[in-house]
């Protein structure tokens, strides 16, 4: 595995790997942008062309290279990142690479096993004289023989085990078939086939791989359930799915928004009339996870669920988490129309002004309660405010939340504080408790450390790192640094300034730490933006900074002693220390 790593990291440019998920702008010699590991307003993810290494600087702290990121990213373990990469890369896996991960290789598996299946429900579906009915149902619903295609719609025939016999054909057994959630095993330990008599759709990742399947029932039966889905298994997890994420991915990316239903005919009949930019989540409810794996593309979601109790519930779900995720939440509303399937079926042209104007989500609420409450008197207007006022909670922007106040206000006829009264007295229900002692909780790191790592980014990323070092190597010594390891880094810098006869180069220089120190050196070096054109007075100033705090650090050491012989030490120290302080207020 060794040899393709490496392979993978000559290849590789961090800057647009990374670029292509994050939008990146220049910072110095270095590169930032929003972390899309958390959710923060302010840039602090840092990429660094020249150490090939990224790092947030925010509250995850996450960093590393190409392939952490990408494991990252898309939540997966290190073998399957480095073979994503080798295939974008054409790199050849080294022969040992598939018997090194046996988690890794159990997903292959299963993987391989569920691509076996669709193929097998698929042509059953376009070749089988038992796929015939399925046929015809499809075609009663308008799907094109180019969209079965490219969902790779299947159909699963009314047998006990067609699908077991088969895969036994093609090596995979019940044990594995279990795992893949595709048989189910009875109380007395007989197995059959857990999709029977049903349309057939493959649920992929963002990559495309198969994890599982949905299988609808093709006439209303209510001794059956219309869907039924695999169960949790190692590859799916129905909160972490979202069907055709695949295939609209770059639409959305490219629109910048996404629009979300609820079921697979939702998602199928608008991307066949030329919606991108659309997903499923499976049952009603929009989850966290969902809504995450959405921000790696877009913070705007479009909500078009169906038009019932169900759909409804599941938008006020969705409010809570997408506000705490900062996404912009919007409705599409058919009015006509009982769910974007019907939508399409029933006018295309009206589907589509509807999705090219959205409400946003609290003036749908709005509209909903009035119709909900319609009367005009005091207990009506009470019931709406009820009813909306919590969703209001959730709003996370002071400047938002005043305009729903004010125009919630304006509806119910009354005055604002009366609304704003209401809305805190919600909050302080709402908000957890938190003890003193958490409140109080002090700051990550201090002045003194913030002023050594600073100081030490800068003299790594200088246009002329040796020139840097000279400049400051008579002021400073490396016991003057609180924290050891930013000591040894700048001890390491004065030992390379002494023997270097070429310019610094960020990666050699990186070969002479030991494997500890540079991690801190990397971490370091990705810390700061440069600002070229004050770089010596930066450093300067810094270094100073950096002496005026250890000498002061000596001098509270020798107070606390009440020996004679530290008293002309002392005198010295002191002396010392208002030299350093008029030069920091001259540089």
């Amino acid at each position: 595995m060794h040899d393709t790593v490496e392979e993978i990291k000559k290849k590789l440019d961090i800057l647009e790997f990374v670029g292509s998920f994050v939008t990146l702008k220049k910072a110095g010699r270095n590169y930032k942008g929003l972390c899309p590991f958390h959710q923060e307003k302010s840039p602090s993810f840092i990429v660094s062309p020249d150490r090939q290494i990224w790092h947030c600087f925010g509250s995850c702290g996450e960093g590393g290279d190409a392939i952490r990121f990408l494991m990252k990213f898309e939540n997966l373990s290190f073998p399957e990142a480095v073979k994503e990469l080798a295939n974008k890369l054409n790199i050849a896996m080294s022969s040992s690479f598939s018997s090194e991960d046996s988690v890794w290789k159990k997903k292959e598996r299963l993987f391989l096993i569920n691509r076996t299946a669709c193929d097998f429900y698929h042509f059953v579906l376009l070749h089988s004289k038992f796929g015939k009915k399925a046929r015809e149902y499809l075609t009663n619903r308008h799907i094109k023989d180019e969209i079965i295609n490219t969902f790779e719609i299947g159909y699963a025939p009314s047998s006990w085990d067609s699908l077991r016999r088969f895969l036994y054909k093609k090596k995979f057994y019940d044990e594995e078939l279990l795992d893949a959630g595709l048989i189910v095993q009875t109380e007395k330990g007989s197995v059959y086939d857990r999709f029977r008599g049903r349309l057939v759709f493959p649920l992929s990742d963002a990559r495309g791989n198969i994890v599982g399947f949905s299988g609808r029932i093709l006439e209303e039966d209510k001794k059956q359930a219309k869907y039924i889905n695999t169960p949790e298994t190692m590859i799916y997890h129905k909160r972490e799915t979202l069907f055709g994420l695949h295939l609209a991915k770059e639409s959305i990316r490219k629109e910048k928004c996404v629009i979300v239903v609820e079921g697979e005919f939702d998602m199928i009949s608008p991307y066949q009339a030329g919606i991108g930019n659309i997903v499923a989540i499976k049952g009603s409810a929009l989850t966290k996870e969902q809504l995450l794996l959405i921000k790696r593309y877009t913070n705007r979601v479009h909500l078009a669920l169906d038009a019932d109790e169900a759909g409804e519930e599941a938008m006020k779900r969705g409010i809570e988490e997408a506000e705490k995720l900062d996404f912009e939440l919007e409705v599409i509303i058919f009015p006509e129309a009982k769910d974007p399937d019907d939508a399409v079926q029933k006018d295309p042209v009206s589907f589509k002004k509807a999705v090219a104007s959205p409400v946003a989500i609290y003036d749908f609420l709005i509209s909903h309660f009035q119709k909900k409450y319609p009367e005009d008197n005091a207990f009506s207007k009470k019931n709406i405010g009820e009813e909306l006022i919590p969703f209001f909670i959730y709003i996370n922007n002071p400047i938002v939340q005043s305009y729903y106040v004010k125009k919630l206000a304006n509806i119910l006829g009354v005055d604002e504080r009366s609304v704003e009264s209401i809305l805190r007295k919600s909050k302080v229900k709402k908000q957890p408790f938190i003890s003193q002692k958490e409140e109080k909780k002090e700051p990550k790191g201090n002045r003194a450390e913030m002023i050594e790592r600073h100081c030490l980014s800068i003299l790594f990323q200088a246009e002329d790192v040796n020139k840097s070092i000279t400049l400051i190597k008579e002021i400073l010594d490396s016991t003057d640094y609180l924290y050891p390891a930013y000591g040894n880094l700048f001890q390491e810098l004065k030992k390379w300034s002494n023997t270097a006869d070429t310019s610094f180069n960020a990666n050699s220089f990186a070969l002479l730490l030991s494997p500890q120190l540079r991690s801190v050196y990397d971490e370091i070096y990705l810390s700061t933006s440069l600002d070229t054109e004050s770089q010596d007075q930066n450093i300067l100033k810094l270094s100073y900074e950096i002496k005026r705090f250890s000498l002061r650090r000596q001098l509270q050491s020798l107070l606390s002693s009440d020996k004679i012989e530290n008293q002309e030490k002392m005198h010295q120290l002191s002396t010392l220390l208002k030299e350093v302080e008029k030069k920091i207020a001259k540089v």
